[in-house]
């Protein structure tokens, strides 16, 4: 009886019969796990630039709401385009550094063409990206959502120390307090809520870990006293976009290394959530990527792609359904017409989202590990594939500047330890597991024989 109760429970936290408000409030919680995060682009993209505070205001709004308007292409499944997983899509932060260059060089307007047609590339090249899936098996995606998790795992330390490693006060006990409180709240209510209320756990964590630091004179509300209360994106704020052929060739570049890290989210959450990707799936979400980034440049805002942080929320709260991210869409529509309503969000102190991401982005690491568990290690190869692809993933993570005597184009290659590694993770697979008639063993087989079989199913 108790496991007839407790099942009939998860269907209805994991199905359509989630109620409206509840899935209202799991929907703000993915709000908050990403805000900071994409909040973070227009403030370093604005400031290199040397905005006003009035463009930044314009700035900050017209992004929060193209990533809702984003959000929707992904989460709704057509014909053409949506990858129909429980995903938020939010500013690629890989792009920060080259429109920084792009925009100083050669001016606004060739920042916003390169974003454009790296929009068109994505969607064009959607189909024949979409191919790759079967250089993906489990030793191949286990290993990049792991080094997707736990090359993560350092912004959120980050974060718990002040935001900024080079200030003085960065690492200040207040701050360690208030992000170690904050965990402690999350596996608090983890391990001992239930039903609802540990979904919310993240949520909780956020909320009260702010509160706390309020109290300790670590919150202002200047940000929500300085916007505006109306604002609605229009095209071509900054200026029509020109076409520079370096800038676009660089957005390019960047373009790949989004899809390669959406890839793994894709498969990350097709896992958590029971999907089997096909071709089609991949291709769908590669375009909506691709409008989203046209989208972007049109708007005068930034390129697009789905964020690994809310793989953890989608993890940890385990409610799978996209209902909850569809007001999640709605909300960041709605705050980014209200930029003073929006401007709520960024008071949250850098501890308290630090303290959040080191659970999430933890969480999302070990579900790489998960899913690494149906590989065969027995056989060496596969031990190679992974330990050298997470190995290189985390090693460029914390050394970036390892690449820094290359070119500035191969530099937003290099420098990202998810696309290192994924890259690697593909390259080590074909040469030691996909070449004709090396010989595997029995477990493997049969692990590449069910594989085989849910495909065609």
């Amino acid at each position: 009886m108790q496991s007839t109760k407790s099942a009939t429970s998860s269907s209805s936290e994991n199905g359509q019969s989630l109620s409206t408000w509840k899935a209202a409030i799991l929907g703000f919680q993915h709000l908050l796990a990403m805000y900071s995060g994409d909040v973070l682009v227009p403030l370093l993209i604005g400031g290199a630039l040397h905005f006003n505070a009035m463009q930044m205001a314009y700035l900050i709004s017209a992004d929060i709401f193209m990533c809702g308007i984003a959000t929707l292409l992904q989460l709704k499944r057509t014909p053409l385009t949506g990858i129909g997983l429980p995903v938020v899509l939010g500013c690629a932060v890989q792009a920060v550094t080259p429109l920084e260059a792009i925009g100083s060089n050669y001016g606004v307007g060739a920042m916003y063409g390169a974003i454009i047609s790296a929009g068109i590339f994505v969607f064009l090249s959607a189909g024949w990206f979409s191919r790759i899936k079967n250089f993906f098996p489990p030793v191949v995606t286990g290993s990049l959502i792991t080094i997707i998790g736990f090359t993560l795992i350092p912004v959120g330390f980050q974060d718990l120390g002040g935001g900024s490693a080079t200030a003085k006060n960065f690492g200040d006990p207040k701050f360690l307090l208030i992000g170690f409180l904050t965990m402690a709240i999350i596996l608090g209510l983890n391990a001992f809520a239930k039903g609802f209320m540990k979904s919310l756990a993240i949520l909780a964590g956020i909320l009260i870990g702010t509160l706390i630091a309020g109290g300790m004179g670590m919150v202002s509300l200047a940000p929500v006293a300085q916007a505006s209360w109306f604002h609605l994106p229009q095209f071509f704020y900054f200026g029509t976009p020109k076409f520079e052929w370096s800038s676009i060739l660089t957005m390019i570049l960047v373009s790949l290394t989004t899809m390669v890290e959406s890839t793994g989210v894709f498969f990350a959450l097709a896992d958590i959530t029971g999907k089997k990707l096909e071709e089609n799936d991949l291709k769908r979400g590669y375009r909506a990527e691709g409008i989203a980034v046209i989208l972007g440049g049109l708007f005068n805002t930034f390129p697009y792609s789905t964020f690994s942080e809310n793989v953890g929320v989608v993890q940890l709260s385990g409610v799978k359904t996209r209902k909850p991210l569809y007001f999640s869409a709605a909300f960041l529509i709605l705050l980014g017409m209200l930029p003073k309503i929006g401007a709520l969000a960024t008071v949250i102190p850098n501890p308290v989202l630090g303290g959040a991401m080191i659970v999430m982005f933890g969480m999302v690491g070990v579900q790489g590990i998960r899913m690494l568990q149906q590989v065969d290690f027995k056989d060496n190869n596969n031990l190679l594939v992974s330990a050298i692809s997470i190995g290189l993933g985390l090693g460029v993570t914390v050394y970036p500047q390892i690449f820094q005597a290359f070119p500035q184009s191969l530099q937003i290659i290099l420098n990202n330890g998810v696309v290192i590694g994924s890259f690697s993770a593909v390259i080590l697979n074909i040469i030691f597991n996909m070449r004709p008639h090396r010989a595997i063993s029995p477990a493997q087989a049969q692990v590449n024989s069910n594989a085989q079989s849910q495909n065609r199913n």
